[in-house]
């Protein structure tokens, strides 16, 4: 009975053993080291550089500020700065107004110089201003005489200018109008620091203060 008890001992001892140094983690599916986790300290990357922080820079870290974003031009550059927000865990609001467009009355594209010539001559001689469109190397040269807030003025000018005899001249749309959209973040010293680090592009249009309050209006862009 005896040699029966010491047997079983050294058996219980054996398997204590081989559990205690994982030879049967896999076998028991209770992992000697479950509750310490060793391998997590040893993956530690410089652990004596970790420092708790003093109360005052968490209260630092803790205060939140207003940043803007923009103006942006238009919906496309809009899309694109939301994206790179939300990659960063920002969220932000909308503050759109819109833009108006330019529209010129102008002359047809004049390839020829001797008609360039011509037409020079013509508005010196009705004393009509004119300058040479600048900005769109396609159309030029291009003789712009008015510019207006809308196409109906454009076109009724232009009908005034064909009353007067002109003619070869046209309505421009020099500038679409378009929606010009601001994003308001509200965001903690790391997320702001962050966000003014930022080198993407669809954030050179930079954070500043927030001059005012979002409106309750504004437009939220979920995360």
């Amino acid at each position: 009975m005896m040699r029966v008890l010491v047997i079983v001992l050294l058996a219980v001892n054996a398997l204590f053993f081989a559990w205690s140094r994982g030879w049967l983690d896999t076998v028991t599916g209770l992992p000697a080291e479950a509750g310490r986790e060793p391998q997590r300290v040893a993956a530690q990357q410089h652990p004596e550089r970790i420092q708790p922080l003093a109360a005052s820079a968490v209260a630092a870290l803790a205060q939140r500020s207003c940043l803007e974003l923009g103006p942006l031009d238009g919906d496309t550059a809009l899309t694109a700065a939301q994206t790179v927000l939300r990659a960063m865990g920002a969220d932000a609001q909308v503050r759109s107004s819109e833009q108006g467009g330019e529209w010129a009355v102008a002359t047809i594209k004049m390839a020829d110089p001797e008609f360039r010539a011509r037409k020079e001559a013509t508005y010196k001689q009705l004393r009509l201003n004119y300058e040479l469109l600048e900005g769109m190397p396609a159309e030029n040269p291009t003789f712009v005489l008015t510019r207006h807030a809308s196409i109906a003025e454009a076109e009724t000018q232009m009908e005034a200018f064909g009353k007067r005899g002109l003619k070869g001249i046209r309505v421009l749309a020099l500038k679409p109008a378009q929606s010009q959209h601001t994003l308001v973040i509200q965001a903690d010293a790391l997320l702001a620091n962050r966000l003014k680090a930022s080198k993407d592009p669809a954030l050179a249009a930079g954070f500043k203060a927030c001059t005012a309050a979002a409106p309750a209006a504004a437009s939220a862009a979920s995360s």
